[in-house]
């Protein structure tokens, strides 16, 4: 069975950082892409960030570039997501998901992934 399963989220104060893992089972990620997205209450679920299936390609949706930073580690089956300076506005709960074939200028498309973890709640705040 695929699944993926997010790990990380918490509280954390403005400015401070936070690493979210998405670790794969029942799977190898090697030939997945994999988008990082979120969603904060009342709005809808938005792309955050994306790696290639190689790592060779990554994007970052403008409101974190600069901040955040994608990577991933094939051999231990999990994609990162490392999240520093910290704004109140990043509160939300964070997705990871799984994908052959997702990419290019479709990236932060939900609807471009087929596998999708429960998600972490991450909450910036004083």
């Amino acid at each position: 069975q695929l699944q993926l399963v997010e790990s990380g989220g918490g509280l954390v104060q403005p400015g401070g950082s936070l690493r979210l893992s998405c670790a794969a089972s029942g799977f190898t990620l090697d030939y997945y892409a994999i988008g990082w997205f979120r969603q904060a209450p009342g709005k809808e679920r938005e792309g955050v960030s994306y790696i290639s299936s190689g790592g060779a390609s990554t994007n970052y949706a403008y409101f974190v570039k600069g901040r955040f930073t994608i990577s991933r580690d094939n051999a231990k089956n999990t994609v990162y997501l490392q999240m520093n300076s910290l704004k109140p506005e990043d509160t939300a709960v964070y997705y990871c998901a799984a994908d052959r074939l997702a990419g290019g200028s479709s990236w932060y498309r939900s609807n471009a992934y087929d596998y999708w973890g429960q998600g972490t709640q991450v909450t910036v705040s004083s």
